[in-house]
């Protein structure tokens, strides 16, 4: 709780006063500048809720409450994504209008999950924390990995929009900004499988269940090879569809869109695996396994090619970037859950 206040201060201080240097350094420019400075300036407002809200969901979950934080998660993105459609076309309100839409339905999930510290079933109490320092460190260790998932969403944006913006063109750039919100579905249903599973595998872990434990796996495995399939498929059969349902499209954006996302869709076939592995080895107390997966494929292997294959093989060859890194990750995940999954058997009781 400590550390997220402290995070979330931090983060929204910064937002507040540096948010024209930050869009800027996301590759916002000119017209592009002044609209997300308009779609900011409600979600200024809301930024601690969106770390809040990520913790308290954590809490819920495990203080045998997930109902109400899967309903009030649902609860703000719905509100959200009808908000976007009153706000910006009912009431003409443009790129504010969306921010403020995100601003609310951030809150109204933060709301929703604070009554369960108003229920009966609530077991969670302040106390005083000892040795406050150690903590924060060992839960930073553990947690840097899934952390750094979200953290690489912002650096890959940033990054693909400067090379998008050099070698292909607004079009391009348009596409990519629908990719990126499919991209983020997709995480989020990674999230899901691996924020299920995680404490089960801890728990068992702990009580060396090695049986329980693969039991889960299989279960989780299963559930990511579904998202995988699913959200790759709906890229490669309906491209166009997603993009006329995130914007109004020029003719040229609907020319080109079907290729990149047939390209960069391939990359969906591994990312539910990449994710989940990471939520996999922390439960198993493999932080520095967890941290070369989520590293490589956040920043090092990505960021590489998203410089070198447009470099080297022309500006298209840029939407092959994540699925080859997706690839090269889940090489090494798949080789390092096989053999820490087959140690499991010396911890049975």
């Amino acid at each position: 709780m400590t550390g997220s206040i402290i995070l979330a201060l931090i983060i929204w201080a910064v937002i507040i006063c540096f948010d024209r240097q930050l869009l800027l350094f996301f590759g916002a420019q000119d017209h592009t500048l002044t609209l997300a400075r308009e779609y900011v300036q409600p979600v200024k407002a809301a930024i601690p809720f969106f770390l809040f809200n990520q913790m308290l969901a954590a809490y819920l979950r495990n203080d045998k409450n997930p109902a109400l934080a899967t309903g009030a998660v649902l609860a703000g993105g719905i509100f959200n994504i009808f908000g976007d459609y009153f706000f910006v076309f009912v009431c003409n309100m443009g790129a504010y209008g969306a921010g403020l839409a995100t601003a609310i339905g951030s809150t109204i999930s933060f709301l929703a999950m604070l009554s369960h510290f108003f229920m009966k079933k609530n077991t969670l109490r302040l106390v005083r924390p000892e040795r406050l320092l150690y903590k924060l460190k060992e839960i930073t260790v553990t947690g840097f990995s899934t952390f750094f998932i979200d953290v690489a969403m912002g650096i890959l944006t940033i990054l693909f929009n400067r090379q998008i913006m050099i070698y292909l063109g607004t079009n391009a750039l348009a596409v990519y900004g629908v990719i990126v919100n499919i991209s983020t579905f997709v995480q989020c249903c990674s999230y899901s499988v691996g924020q299920a599973s995680q404490p089960i595998i801890s728990t068992n872990f702990g009580a060396g269940k090695g049986d329980r434990i693969r039991e889960t796996l299989k279960y989780a495995l299963g559930t990511a090879a579904f998202f995988s399939l699913f959200w790759t498929a709906l890229s490669m059969l309906m491209p166009n569809v997603f993009i006329r349902f995130f914007m109004a499209p020029t003719a040229g954006v609907l020319k080109i869109a079907p290729s990149i996302f047939r390209c960069y869709g391939l990359s969906f076939l591994l990312l539910p695996l990449n994710i989940f592995s990471t939520y996999y080895f922390q439960a198993l107390m493999k932080p520095r396994v967890a941290f070369i997966a989520s590293v490589a494929r956040g920043l090092v292997i990505s960021g590489i090619l998203i410089y070198l294959l447009p470099a080297t093989f022309g500006g298209n060859a840029i939407w092959f970037a994540m699925p080859i890194t997706e690839a090269a990750v889940a090489f090494y995940v798949i080789h390092e859950m096989v053999k820490y999954t087959k140690q499991l058997s010396t911890r049975e009781v």
